[in-house]
């Protein structure tokens, strides 16, 4: 039985908006998911190297975080309480706190729960550090990508998702990313002609078609933040939760030491919505109730996402995703160096990167061809980059098979 039979497609071209994107992609019904694998309906099994766009680091449906999330239902514990208090939640802060945090030099930040989207934790992000700076600007980045809703909006340089919002996206300038030219120059001569409330920025740009911010960039952007009385935020809402290689993308950069950090995508563990916003206490100015939500209390994400952190104690676990990012890196490089100079280059950082290509028509190419072979993979960066982003849990194996067939397709199709 054909997959379209026993599931249409005409069903969602009937039903859903003209909006849905990811599935004009990959046009297959799934069904079923486990680990780095998913099956569509009609038994074909892929490697999902797209994970829910960073949202499943872990892979699909890890039993350890399922059977906690499972049983939490049993036991008839609250699902959603507002910002109740709830034991759930409690056993999270404790845990987040004292695993992340406190290792990672952030113990003196406390965390807010905005809402289930990365994006809210941006809109919260942009909104205390105006309240709290009494300023209205904020500098972000060429390539950048915050969000949809408007004020991440103003801060995202997407054309596409720009020209939908209807309204001017103002009190943002954009500046050059990283160490292009003229990008420091760019950056002081903003923050002394109008300082700014708040820089944000992504230290790995995952939409942007990863790009890496090099660390004496990061450090001048510290330096000019406690000059002009800025704030730094870090979106960390891709690149975080391990993606990198290490549970913040900026642990190898410490000087950065964001005043907020926002969080989303894997911080639930299995896919759950859930997103964060981690503030330096002293800054956490807001009033009770003046920003809100209704669904700041999702307990099944803060079972999943305590549970999620048991990862982070396993030197097993902490093992394997060095060994893979090492392993990532290498065959990317391994690929690109059997090419043409100038074919492909090898972008990003962990398991957070890919192949850039010089037009988008080769990346797409490659991403249609991969999907043949049943690996779903998507593209970034104006279409160039093809981006790979597997659960940090892959085997060894399984991803050199998966890097074998990436280099035989790159191999014919990136000369083509």
């Amino acid at each position: 039985m054909t997959d379209t039979a026993r599931t249409p497609l005409a069903v969602f071209e009937r039903h859903e908006s003209n909006v849905r994107s990811y599935c004009r992609d990959f046009p297959v019904v799934f069904e079923r998911a486990a680990g780095h694998q998913l099956w569509d309906t009609s038994g074909r099994r892929y490697v999902d190297l797209l994970c829910g766009a960073g949202s499943l680091n872990y892979g699909h449906n890890p039993p350890a975080i399922v059977e906690k999330v499972t049983a939490y239902l049993t036991a008839g514990g609250p699902v959603q309480s507002l910002d109740l208090h709830t034991a759930a939640k409690a056993d999270f802060l404790e845990r987040f706190t004292s695993l992340v945090l406190e290792p990672r030099g952030l113990g003196d930040h406390v965390v807010q729960f905005p809402g289930p989207a990365g994006t809210l934790a941006v809109e919260a992000a942009l909104k205390l550090a105006r309240k709290v700076t009494g300023r209205t600007e904020v500098i972000a980045f060429t390539g950048g990508f915050h969000g949809a809703s408007l004020g991440a909006l103003a801060a995202t340089t997407s054309p596409l998702l720009r020209g939908a919002a209807g309204v001017p996206l103002t009190d943002v300038t954009l500046l050059p990313y990283g160490d292009a030219h003229g990008a420091v120059a760019a950056l002081e001569h903003a923050g002394a002609a109008a300082p700014p409330a708040a820089i944000l920025l992504e230290t790995v740009q995952g939409e942007g078609g990863l790009h890496t911010a090099p660390r004496p960039w990061l450090a001048r952007i510290r330096e000019l933040a406690d000059t002009t009385g800025a704030l730094v935020i870090v979106d960390d809402i891709q690149a975080g939760c391990g993606r990198t290689g290490t549970f913040f993308s900026f642990e190898d950069a410490p000087e950065l030491h964001p005043d907020l950090v926002c969080l989303s995508k894997s911080l639930s563990g299995m896919g759950l919505p859930m997103a964060a916003l981690l503030i330096r206490r002293d800054i956490d100015r807001w009033a009770p109730g003046e920003h809100n939500g209704t669904f700041r209390g999702h307990n099944l994400a803060f079972v999943a996402g305590s549970a999620a952190l048991d990862h982070w104690t396993d030197p097993h676990f902490t093992d394997h995703v060095a060994e893979l990012t090492t392993a990532i890196r290498t065959s990317l490089a391994s690929i690109t160096d059997a090419l043409p100079v100038g074919a492909a280059e090898v972008v990003g950082k962990g398991a957070m990167s890919g192949l850039r290509f010089p037009t988008p028509a080769t990346a797409e190419r490659i991403r249609q061809a991969l999907f043949r072979a049943c690996i779903v993979a998507e593209t970034s960066g104006s279409g160039h980059v093809l981006k790979l982003l597997p659960p940090l849990t892959i085997s060894l194996t399984e991803w050199k098979n998966v890097a074998d067939t990436l280099g035989e397709t790159v191999k014919v199709l990136a000369a083509a």
